[in-house]
């Protein structure tokens, strides 16, 4: 039992980031999926170390935003961009094609686009001018841990709320294996929802919610366009989310929030 979660944590890990971690014993599409329920975990890890650089950088510029900046190209590096890719490329796909066919086979394209440039810009610049607004370590910690957990908790939900739509023959997952089940993504959920608690519950909720709302858009968008969700879409879902999450905290902490 301990053996097989600790397998499913690996898979995650590896899947998720560009992290040193120990291969599992056995890797199938069924064992990521399967690990789909840790992926928040990870994200608990990249924001703990994303805040950790963001700290250290504070101490040698007590103000202004190069902290920032080095924070998100840390995330950015462990992580591979592999979230940032995604959104780029639903970004070009769901705004350029005409047809489902049309907008899959746009974001596929390793190409950017000027939809996905201009969008992944936009979503970098305002985390960045985000995390330049806060102060105090705890509410950094807080912000950043609790952006990346619930970010992930956030595609795992659309795992499970979503059909996927892709050319199987083309996907890194087999169709028997995108079952992501109910428990999994409840236990994903809870797993993103516990750093709230980090947080005064005010800023949590104002945060919490426009992350929610900002994550509702992919979703709704890929729902409507293309019939479903891809790794792309979940991707967008999850910067999404992390985005208006911190701009979230931002505007509670400017409004004097507590």
């Amino acid at each position: 039992m301990i053996g097989r979660e600790l397998d499913r944590l690996a898979c995650a890990a590896q899947f998720l980031t560009r992290l040193p971690t120990p291969a599992p014993r056995v890797w199938s599409d069924d064992l990521l999926v399967r690990s789909a329920r840790y992926f928040p975990l990870i994200g608990l890890l990249v924001g703990g170390v994303c805040a950790g650089v963001f700290l250290a950088a504070r101490q040698v510029w007590p103000i202004g935003a190069l902290p920032a900046i080095l924070t998100v190209g840390v995330g950015v590096l462990l992580t591979g961009g592999f979230h940032e890719d995604g959104l780029a490329d639903s970004t070009d796909g769901l705004g350029g094609g005409q047809t489902p066919a049309q907008r899959l086979a746009i974001m596929k394209d390793s190409r950017l686009g000027t939809y996905g440039a201009l969008m992944l810009g936009f979503v970098i610049a305002i985390r960045i001018a985000a995390l330049a607004e806060l102060q105090g370590a705890w509410m950094i910690t807080a912000a950043l841990v609790c952006a990346h957990s619930l970010g992930r908790a956030a595609a795992v939900v659309a795992m499970r709320l979503m059909p996927y739509t892709a050319d199987p023959d083309a996907s890194k997952l087999k169709v028997r294996a995108r079952d992501v089940r109910r428990h999994e993504a409840l236990i994903a959920l809870a797993i993103g929802l516990a750093p709230l608690a980090l947080l005064p519950p005010w800023i949590a909720a104002v945060a919490a919610l426009a992350g929610a709302a900002a994550a509702l858009w992919p979703a709704l968008a890929a729902r409507r366009l293309i019939g479903g969700y891809t790794g792309d879409v979940l991707g967008a879902i999850e910067q999404a989310f992390e985005t208006a999450f911190l701009l979230g905290i931002a505007v509670a902490v400017a409004l004097g929030f507590r």
